[in-house]
């Protein structure tokens, strides 16, 4: 990085983005971002209100018009300039992630690559949203269809990838022809905010990304749902919150597209091959320090290879290093909050209360920053308590079985049903369980799937809609069909 940290921060924007320009909170107010690393405040942001929040959405809303008038392929270039200016910052970008939310750099540098492959597909989508046209079975009519844009969006993002889950719902939005109001999270608002300076800097019209961080979520989100020109609300993050959005969104029937909670199976079978099965292991529990909606929250081991399967993980974790990110040999950072760190201790805690064996960690780290140590359990049951919850974080409790019909009744044995894992060399096993699966997304014989060019979202209790792929463009259209009297209808007769 060719800049110095507290250059690099200077860099950032710390007001308001509404219209054209980085402004105050209407009252002042302000909100601090702190390093989960080091517990030092690093940054203080303006505080949106809810006036704030509706001057975005006026703000917004000013150039609906205009911008989906606007040809696609200027939305695209658009688009692909964003692509290259985050790949000219990338160092930037990973750094400030790590500052905000703790993640090691290395990890931060590939979530810059893969948050910005999200720009350069949806560059090429953008030109890619096609009708069709065809007669009638009758033949009384030629149906004619198009795609428009849904109109003024409402994005909420998490703290846990804050590039990637941010260019995954503003690249959609601005190649299908939407404006948005993009509503960062309060732990992790500096790669949002540098993210929109960028895709000013690449040539976005002022007004189609208006940006409201704030230490109150309700605050901003209420009042701009309650207005009637709210057209679709894209939210990431926990199920109560999205269960309370969805319940606002009815009243005024927006479009949402939900991407909720999880409670990842694992499942390796006996015949698996566990050189793969361990480095599935690495990357679906430890990736983002376990703070993933999709991490692994449940390793289901059949009996005859669970013993094994358990040391050689928790050998592999007794290597990593535990530390501040910046730190090129760290690879795993701290939690991104001490609640976060707590709420992971207490269920450590509560499942060796439970009768649970700890194969290595089930510590808190030493010293400033929100440190846990990564943790392997064995000897959890499908009635302990941490195999209904949602981890997030470096802990991997594991739950043997005996068959394929007992692994599939564990992992299926939850609310929620983003994620999933399977590791076999069976391929026959591989469609029998993808079938019986209730999960949205399944890796076989990897750990980390998730690609721009997918679509990716859940079922149950995990969300609806999809972000990602060709899918990922339509959750930011409406169909419009328009039937047109056949030509030829009186010679029919």
């Amino acid at each position: 990085m060719s800049v110095t940290i507290a250059e690099l921060l200077a860099k950032v924007p710390t007001g308001l983005l509404i219209g054209d320009a980085w402004v105050e909170a209407s009252d002042g107010g302000t909100f601090e971002v702190e390093n989960p690393a080091t517990g030092e405040i690093i940054a203080t942001l303006a505080s949106a209100t809810s006036q704030d929040a509706i001057a975005a959405l006026d703000a917004a809303c000013a150039v609906q018009k205009d911008w989906a008038r606007t040809p696609a392929r200027q939305r695209a270039e658009i688009l692909r300039r964003g692509f290259e200016l985050v790949a000219q910052r990338a160092e930037e970008f990973a750094t400030l992630m790590t500052l905000e939310m703790g993640k090691p750099i290395a990890e931060a540098r590939g979530e810059v690559a893969y948050g910005n492959e999200f720009l350069r597909w949806f560059s090429e989508e953008a030109v890619r949203l096609y009708g069709r046209y065809g007669a009638t079975p009758e033949g009384s009519l030629r149906m004619m269809t198009t795609r428009k844009p849904v109109g003024p969006c409402l994005l909420i993002t998490p703290w846990n990838f804050p590039l990637a889950m941010a260019t995954r719902k503003v690249a959609p939005a601005i190649a299908a022809g939407c404006v948005m109001v993009l509503k960062p999270a309060r732990l992790t608002p500096l790669t949002s905010q540098y993210f929109a300076q960028t895709m000013l800097d690449a040539g976005l019209p002022p007004g189609v990304l208006n940006v409201v961080s704030g230490k109150s979520a309700s605050a901003i989100s209420n009042p701009i749902m309650e207005d009637d020109r709210l057209r679709k609300v894209s939210f990431t993050g926990s199920t109560p919150v999205g269960q309370q959005l969805l319940k606002k969104a009815a009243d005024k029937v927006l479009r949402t597209s939900m991407e909720l909670g999880g409670n990842a199976p694992f499942l390796v079978f006996e015949d698996a091959d566990l050189d793969l099965a361990i480095e599935g292991a690495m990357g679906a529990k430890m990736r983002n320090i376990g703070e993933a909606c999709t991490a692994a929250n449940r390793f289901l081991v059949q009996e005859s290879v669970a013993e094994e399967f358990g040391r050689r993980f928790a050998q592999r974790l007794q290597e990593q290093v535990l530390g501040n990110g910046l730190d090129e040999s760290v690879t795993v950072g701290p939690l991104v909050e001490a609640k976060a760190r707590d709420s992971v201790a207490a269920l450590v805690d509560g499942a060796v209360a439970e009768g649970a064996t700890v194969l290595t960690g089930g510590k808190a780290g030493e010293g400033a920053g929100y440190f846990y140590q990564p943790t392997v359990l064995t000897g959890v049951t499908a009635r302990s308590s941490i195999f209904a919850e949602e981890i997030f974080g470096p802990v991997a409790p594991i739950i043997t079985f005996r068959d394929e019909a007992e692994a599939i009744e564990l992992a299926n044995d939850t609310e929620y049903g983003l994620a999933s894992y399977v590791f076999t060399q069976d391929t026959s096993r591989v469609f029998r369980v993808s079938d019986q699966l209730e999960f949205g997304l399944l890796g076989v014989n990897t750990g980390v799937i998730s690609n721009a060019a997918a679509p990716f979202g859940g079922v149950k209790q995990s969300g609806m809609g999809r972000e990602g792929g060709s899918e990922g463009i339509e959750e930011y259209t409406s169909v419009q069909y328009i039937g047109i009297r056949d030509p030829y209808a009186d010679q029919k007769k």
